[in-house]
C-alpha cells in the first residue's frame, strides 16, 4: 500500500522524537512575542542538526512518499482506519504547495503521530526503531 519504506519512516520517527525530547530553552517559541507560534522552534534553532536531518531526509522524498507521510501523520493524529489513507493521500497531494518539512516539523509529537498512523495501517516499527536508535 505504501511506496515510502517503512525503515524511513521509523528513521523520521526516531528523529522526530530527539528534536521534540531537546530541551528548548527559556525563550524557545518567543518568536517575535508569539508563544503559540509552533514553527517558533524551529526559527529559534535553525541551526540544529536534528532539524538539518530531518528536513534533508523528508524534502529528499519523491512527492508520493510526502504525501503518503502526511497522511500517516494525520491518520495517527486523528485516529482513522485503514480505509481512510487513500482519501488521506489525496488529500496531501493537493495541498503540497507547502514546504512538508516545515509543517511536518513545525507540528507537536510528530514521531508519536507517525508511529501511530503506522500502527493503524498494521506495521510495527519498534524493531526497526531500536536498531536506529
Amino acid at each position: 500500500m505504501l511506496t515510502i519504506p517503512i525503515s524511513t519512516v521509523a528513521w523520521i520517527i526516531v528523529k522526530a522524537r530527539e528534536f521534540d525530547a531537546k530541551d528548548m530553552g527559556s525563550d524557545a517559541g518567543d518568536i517575535e512575542g508569539d508563544e503559540d507560534n509552533p514553527l517558533g522552534v524551529l526559527a529559534d534553532r535553525a541551526d540544529d542538526p536534528t532539524i538539518e536531518e530531518l528536513t534533508s531526509w523528508i524534502e529528499d522524498l519523491t512527492d508520493t512518499e510526502k504525501a503518503e507521510l502526511v497522511a500517516l501523520f494525520w491518520l495517527g493524529r486523528d485516529s482513522g482506519d485503514p480505509t481512510d489513507m487513500p482519501e488521506l493521500i489525496a488529500e496531501a497531494r493537493r495541498n503540497q504547495n507547502r514546504s512538508v518539512s516545515k509543517y511536518l516539523l513545525g507540528s507537536p509529537m510528530l514521531g508519536d503521530h507517525l508511529e501511530e498512523g503506522l500502527e493503524i495501517l498494521g506495521y510495527d516499527t519498534s524493531e526497526i526503531e531500536s536498531e536506529i536508535a
